[in-house]
């Protein structure tokens, strides 16, 4: 096999073909590779800028909400009614209850426009803290001002404060996630800070800014303050819990607007002048070269759709230039096959290709005249000797039979006489009378059960016998004297040495489109090496008086082919059972011939 693929690596045309294949692909692939590097960088660097527009755009998103928040902050903390009630020496009763009821009213109004603003409270340093409505409390168990966001609002005089994301715990009974804004109120008359105002934004309010712009399905956006504090992370949780881990001092120390991990994640920093807040995009660099991805695919297809153009127009080319050799080739094979038919050269060329399928023509007309010639001879040789065959089987069972019938006429057995001359008859009559080769089914089993009815009345009580034919096989067709010489094999070899009584079973019946005759016995059986040499032990089994199991098989094997033919089950002391396969169509005997 490695020869012949070999010799075809070598042939003309395919050297043209795979020459002229390994180029072009070499071209492709080079063409492949560069256009794939330069789509890949071309993507990277697009999707780079892109994710640091729309991490621009989320920052300055951020930056006009607080600025709005912290305008509305300073609204309040400048109202009138705010520092009168702060700054306000010797406030009445009556007028402080005056005052808190309208900053009350102004903190309602604010919430009522805001959804976003979980709490709005004021904090004075001498007087009752004024929260939403006028009816929530300051938690008991937490010190104010040992919270985080009111010392820097203490610490800030006056300017607006953000803090990270937390759990408000200031208020009774209200422990939303929130980022607080805050900033203390001063009066230039009077040193020191006379209150803190604080508004409790939205956690969620936070997150939809930042959930607003997709990074892709797995990409995300979180916001650090400019002490490395989270001030929003979408896995908030799992961060606080230790369970998912961020690069946060990476970010914080890189002097890029991006950085590559590698893992393959694309950070991308945005840092805000306005509140200090740094936002990060996270995105993955498999979901942005996507684009890429599918770039590839074309290129690979627009690669094979050449390469596939360029291996035909090979193929056409070196066609055209070795179809002659080819041609050549192809009427040689078929005639090394055996093959004769339509192996006819036609030349059109008178160079030395030409000349060459000229003599071919003449050589393969030559050939076919001899094997013609040669399978006539052979065909009559065959039909010579099927007639030998069949005319040594004629006389079988006629020396032996005549003994007995001269037996049993000295002891006036009449009636037997009469009856094994009537089935010897029968025998004669089918064997020499009937010249043709082939014969029904019908007729050979006929012919089996005169020759049985005769062995019968030579054993006696030795032997029994049963025949059972399918009617629809009756009819077919099979080489004359196939069936009788194998029962005869059972009772000399197999019933006749053994003690007692023997039984013949003959079965007719179909198999997977053949027929088969089953002659089964239960003498003596036969060793596995006795099977294995069964032909050649009966090649002149002069026991018999037959010409053998062998002269059997060979002329179905003769006749029909070497699909066909004797097979043979023993076991000793159990018996013997030989199977008879002929073809199930007269057809397919024509077509064997």
């Amino acid at each position: 096999m490695k020869k012949n693929l070999l010799m075809r690596f070598r042939s003309v045309r395919t050297s043209i073909v795979v020459s002229f294949g390994a180029l072009v692909a070499f071209a492709l692939f080079t063409y492949f590779i560069i256009s794939l590097q330069y789509t890949q960088s071309t993507v990277l660097e697009n999707s780079t800028e892109y994710t640091s527009q729309l991490i621009g755009q989320v920052n300055n998103d951020i930056d006009s909400y607080i600025s709005y928040m912290e305008n509305i902050s300073f609204i309040v903390a400048n109202n009138s009614d705010v520092r009168d009630y702060l700054f306000t020496e010797n406030l009445t009763w009556e007028r402080s209850g005056q005052l808190q009821e309208r900053i009350v009213t102004l903190f309602q109004t604010v919430s009522d426009t805001r959804e976003d603003i979980t709490n709005i409270a004021l904090l004075p340093d001498r007087r009752e803290p004024l929260i939403n409505d006028g009816r929530a409390e300051l938690n008991p168990y937490t010190d104010i001002a040992e919270l985080e966001w009111y010392q820097k609002a203490l610490a800030a005089e006056g300017q607006a404060v953000i803090s990270t994301s937390h759990v408000q715990n200031a208020i009774a009974e209200k422990y939303d996630w929130v980022v607080t804004l805050s900033r203390s109120i001063t009066n230039k008359a009077s040193p020191g800070v006379q209150g803190v105002f604080f508004v409790d934004l939205n956690y969620n309010s936070i997150s939809d800014l930042c959930e607003r712009i997709s990074l892709g399905d797995r990409g995300y956006i979180y916001i650090l303050d400019e002490n490395g504090g989270i001030v929003y992370h979408p896995q908030q949780q799992l961060i606080y819990s230790g369970m998912k881990d961020e690069l946060i001092s990476e970010v914080m120390d890189t002097d890029t607007p991006s950085f590559l991990t590698d893992d393959g994640r694309l950070y991308t920093v945005s840092r805000s002048e306005a509140t200090g807040w740094i936002v990060v995009g996270v995105s993955y660099v498999s979901e942005l070269m996507a684009g890429a991805d599918e770039a590839r695919v074309t290129y690979l297809l627009v690669a094979m759709v050449l390469l596939a153009v360029a291996m035909l127009l090979a193929f056409v080319l070196s066609d055209k230039i070795t179809r002659p050799i080819k041609s050549l080739e192809l009427s040689m094979k078929e005639v090394e096959k055996g093959n004769f038919s339509h192996v006819a050269l036609e030349v059109r060329e008178n160079n030395e290709i030409g000349r060459l399928s000229r003599n071919f023509n003449t050589m393969t007309r030559e050939i076919q005249n001899l094997m013609e010639q040669s399978e006539k001879e052979q065909q009559a040789k065959r039909k010579y000797e099927l007639k030998v065959l069949q005319s040594q089987i004629n006389p079988h069972f006629l020396y032996n039979t005549l003994d007995s019938i001269i037996w049993m006429a000295e002891w006036g057995k009449n009636q037997e006489v009469v009856k094994m001359t009537s089935s010897l008859a029968r025998l004669l009559r089918r064997s020499i009378s009937n010249e043709q080769e082939v014969v029904t089914i019908e007729e050979e089993i006929d012919y089996t059960e005169a020759y049985l009815t005769i062995q019968k009345m030579r054993y006696q009580d030795k032997l029994e016998y049963e025949i059972e034919v399918d009617p629809d096989i009756r009819k077919e067709e099979t080489v004359k004297l196939v069936l009788q010489p194998v029962v005869e094999n059972a009772i000399y070899h197999g019933i006749k040495y053994k003690e007692g009584k023997g039984l013949i079973q003959i079965r007719g019946f179909r198999e997977e489109g053949s027929i088969i005759l089953r002659v089964q016995d239960d003498g003596r059986g036969m060793d596995q090496d006795t099977l294995e040499h069964i032909f050649e032990k009966h090649v002149r089994d002069t026991k018999s008086n037959g010409v053998g199991l062998q002269n059997v098989h060979e002329r179905i094997r003769l006749y029909y082919g070497t699909a066909y033919g004797l097979s043979f089950e023993s076991e000793p002391g159990k018996g013997t059972t030989v199977r008879i396969r002929l073809p199930g169509r007269r057809e397919e005997t024509d077509e064997q011939t």
